[in-house]
């Protein structure tokens, strides 16, 4: 018996400690720019939960939950007031663009019991509509002033730069009052005290995790000290399309990163025809239990040539993958991105190896579990291509059902595998 507990708190131990994109997760970013205003996104969402996780999706990005500059019709990255998520009298409103704080509760506690962690949007670097103020230190009136009803982290001139502490940290952004992380008082109510918005947001709403908004403007600690102070899992938005230092930041924020150097590598590949642009690409290839995959998102969405195949390469390679709101719910096929999320779930284990490229075709292998081979094909006609495979003497199928029959490998696993103009195919073991 205490063998067997033992066993299980190792097993435990493991689980927390093993980067999350070892899992066969799948996240959505469930909003885009302009959402509809009038408090109604909450409740959307809230809609969608049950399909989603019928679909295999386990993790929800929300938008910026708090109160910001124009209340109800902002979408919260200019954030005013992280402690209102709908439910005090400010900048206009009551609720946020989003809806109210009993509304976002409610979305969170039924994708938990739908098994789907969900995770805040954290816009941390800056603040917006502060009252003005004679700020010594500028020698100038600043907008930083802040106080509010419920009476938690009242902010001055102070809590920004330049301060007493120091005039600036590695950026400012769009003009607004830039947060200073070095003083400890900003710590305190951010992530340290037990009243923090790290631990109201984790604690009291449910919130699973953090996605953290324009990482550029403040150093790799931050994220770490949060983290560490609360937990959590935590992705960066670090727009940078070198993966090396892509890399370098996980390694000294200890969180995950949106894989940008990944979608301008595809972006090329897809749109500029040339899909040598996929090979060892992006902080995946370097970092893949780091790499937090995208095909687009709220402000960057250039692939539309071959869209689907983008996500047929992010949905069978190694990473975190996420989908994008509006092409799940209306701008690609539904019934192919399923598909492309049973693959994930069900084949896409292991490491990877490239079999073939070229600027009009690509394949590759996962190398363990079940395992596959993706076929991508970047022209109008068919293609065929012969690769050698892990498996031998073995019968495959593709599981996308476009194209029909089965394909057997030889005794060094040399196979001919095809893929239809325009589309993609993936190949396991027949069952």
């Amino acid at each position: 018996m205490i063998q067997s507990l033992a066993f299980k708190f190792a097993i435990c131990i493991t689980v927390l400690l093993t980067p999350i994109a070892s899992f066969a997760g799948v996240m959505m970013q469930a909003f885009y720019w302009d959402t509809p205003a009038g408090g109604v996104w909450w409740d959307t969402v809230r809609e969608k939960i049950p399909e989603w996780s019928r679909s295999g999706i386990t993790a929800i990005w929300l938008p910026p939950a708090q109160k910001a500059l124009s209340g109800g019709f902002s979408m919260g990255y200019d954030p005013y007031d992280y402690f209102d998520l709908g439910e005090f009298d400010q900048k206009g409103t009551t609720e946020t663009r989003h809806g109210s704080k009993e509304e976002l509760i409610s979305l969170i506690q039924r994708a938990h019991r739908y098994g789907i962690q969900v995770y805040a949007d954290i816009t941390i670097n800056h603040n917006s509509g502060g009252d003005a103020e004679w700020n010594p230190i500028a020698r100038t009136e600043t907008y930083t002033k802040f106080e509010h009803p419920h009476g938690k982290f009242s902010r001055s001139y102070l809590d920004f730069h330049p301060n007493d502490y120091r005039r600036n940290d590695e950026a400012t952004f769009g003009g607004m009052p830039d947060l200073s992380h070095v003083k400890p008082y900003v710590q305190d109510w951010l992530w340290r005290r037990a009243d923090s918005v790290a631990r109201y947001y984790k604690n009291e709403i449910g919130f699973d995790g953090w996605r953290f908004d324009y990482v550029k403007g403040f150093a790799p600690w931050v994220v770490r000290d949060w983290v560490s102070e609360v937990g959590g899992f935590a992705v960066g938005e670090l727009w940078d399309g070198n993966a090396d230092n892509l890399n370098n930041w996980v390694s000294r924020s200890g969180a995950h990163a949106f894989d940008f150097a990944l979608y301008y590598k595809m972006r090329d590949a897809f749109q500029g025809g040339n899909l040598n642009n996929l090979v060892d690409a992006g902080l995946v290839s370097k970092n893949p239990f780091r790499a937090v995959t995208f095909v687009g998102n709220h402000d960057v969405d250039e692939i539309f040539h071959n869209k689907l195949l983008a996500y047929a390469y992010i949905l069978t390679h190694e990473g975190y993958p996420t989908i994008f709101y509006p092409d799940y719910e209306s701008w690609l096929p539904k019934d192919k991105l399923n598909n492309l999320l049973w693959i994930h779930k069900n084949l896409a284990s292991g490491s990877t190896s490239n079999l073939w490229v070229d600027t009009e075709t690509y394949i590759a292998q996962r190398n363990s579990g079940r395992g596959l081979v993706v076929f991508l094909n970047n022209t109008l006609g068919y293609k065929k291509r012969r690769v050698q495979t892990r498996w031998r003497n073995t019968t495959l199928k593709d599981y996308t059902g476009q194209i029909g029959g089965t394909v057997r490998t030889d005794s060094q696993g040399w196979v001919t595998i095809e893929a239809a103009g325009n589309g993609y195919s993936v190949w396991s073991p027949s069952r």
